[in-house]
């Protein structure tokens, strides 16, 4: 059983709260989102720390890629944790990890320095894609999950719209320093929170007995934990796996461009201060915002309009945003830098429907003992290479200029749908009046 503690002894007098499912995931939303202001920051600072700290390009690039060389290993390992001990306590050591780690930037004085402390913070935030699986399988029935899935990716993109405003009046008000020192402050506070408020289904106090009978009301049985050498020998003989995770391989480069790259791009190559930073690299992650939630509500569509299967309108979802992708193909020929944001935005929105629809399909396609650790494996599998690609940025970009790599990312997910119809998408079945 998982590991809860601090928990009520009875429930029984205790307040119902009503939907409170949609409450516990806005608590994990909004987690999720203090999570990415901490990883953005050292993007959006990079144009200051690299005459701080008098780096290089490449230089940078290898602090970019110690957090997801750690982000990458770390994630099955997070999230087997998270099966073995629960979604409270897992990601609360987890989030703690990060907080500490993220105010201890501010003593960094050298990359090298930096580097090492982003490995240890990409382990403790490498918990949030597992947690994610995690939380929307306890907590909501197989028919909410898409719905839900599209709704708790918008804490990973809008964490991401906020980090430039907010990283940077922390830079004017108190310095590169004081930014992470702020930034690592709002992670230790949603860990307090995160620690008085959220309970599972089973023992929390507040939920009613009528909502844990609908949460559980389609749910598949829980199933044996299984040690962590063990499970991933059973994923790997399992093609679903492999068509979840090479989608997210050639996912993901487009968002860590987002994440870690487009403010130097927008300095380096379109000239913009970091005033007006701030004022424009928010603006993909609004539209990634966007996406999330419409992903969900975009599965429902597919199956009224088409009659296509749960699984199959997920699948359907994911292709669509695969073909809003190619926008990014088209921020290499244009000059108006108003336009290449607008371009990254679709782009944004187009990736976030991807990364939330592969989300709900490890919760759809693996039982409830392992979507962590498959969650876990599958943003492994995007990191690596995001990893890669971090790498090949830092090394190419100063002689070819990012127009190249813009053109790749356009097409990569289109590849990455294929893999997706081919391997999980089912074939000759009709939507059923239970789907």
């Amino acid at each position: 059983m998982s590991i809860e503690i601090n928990q009520p002894a009875a429930h029984s007098g205790r307040r119902k709260m009503k939907a409170l499912r949609w409450w516990m995931l806005a608590l994990f939303l909004l987690g999720v989102t203090v999570n990415y202001i901490t990883r953005n920051s050292l993007g959006i600072l990079a144009p200051e720390l690299k005459t701080s700290l008098n780096m290089t390009t490449e230089q940078y690039s290898w602090i970019v890629a110690s957090f997801q060389l750690a982000y990458t290993v770390f994630q099955p390992l997070c999230g087997w944790l998270i099966d073995v001990i629960g979604l409270k306590l897992g990601f609360m050591i987890c989030a703690t990890v990060w907080a500490v780690v993220c105010m201890m930037h501010a003593g960094a004085g050298s990359w090298l320095q930096l580097a090492v402390l982003r490995f240890f913070m990409g382990a403790g935030e490498a918990a949030a894609t597992p947690a994610n699986a995690k939380a929307i399988s306890d907590w909501f029935p197989r028919k909410e999950r898409p719905v839900a899935a599209g709704w708790a990716g918008v804490g990973f993109s809008i964490g991401a719209m906020l980090a430039p405003p907010i990283i940077v009046v922390a830079h004017v008000s108190f310095g590169w320093q004081g930014a992470f020192l702020f930034s690592g402050g709002l992670a230790m506070v949603w860990v307090v929170l995160w620690w008085l408020f959220y309970h599972s289904p089973e023992d929390h106090p507040n939920l009613s007995k009528d909502e844990l009978a609908f949460i559980r009301s389609d749910n598949e049985p829980q199933q044996t934990r299984l040690p962590f050498l063990k499970s991933l020998s059973i994923l790997s003989k399992n093609k679903k796996f492999y068509g979840i995770a090479i989608p997210a391989f050639l996912a993901e480069p487009a968002w860590a461009v987002f994440s870690f790259w487009v403010p130097l791009y927008l300095a380096t190559e379109r000239g913009m201060d970091l005033k007006q930073i701030a004022m424009f690299a928010w603006l993909p992650f609004l539209a990634a915002d966007i996406g999330s939630v419409a992903s969900g509500y975009l599965t429902t569509l597919y199956r009224k309009w088409f009659g296509c299967t749960r699984v199959n309108s997920i699948v359907a979802s994911s292709v669509t945003g695969a073909f809003m992708m190619v926008s990014l193909a088209f921020v290499a020929i244009t000059k108006d830098p108003f336009l290449a944001i607008a371009l990254m935005s679709i782009g944004g929105f187009g990736h976030q429907v991807i990364s939330c629809m592969l989300s709900a399909l490890v919760v759809e396609s693996f039982d409830k003992s392992q979507v962590a650790t498959v969650n876990g494996l599958r943003g492994s599998s995007a990191w690596i290479a995001s990893f890669l690609f971090s790498l090949l940025i830092g090394a190419v970009s100063d002689t070819i200029g990012f127009n190249p790599l813009f053109i790749a990312m356009g097409f990569f997910d289109l590849i990455g749908a294929v893999f997706l119809i081919a391997l999980i998408a089912e074939r000759g079945k009709k939507k059923t009046s239970a789907a």
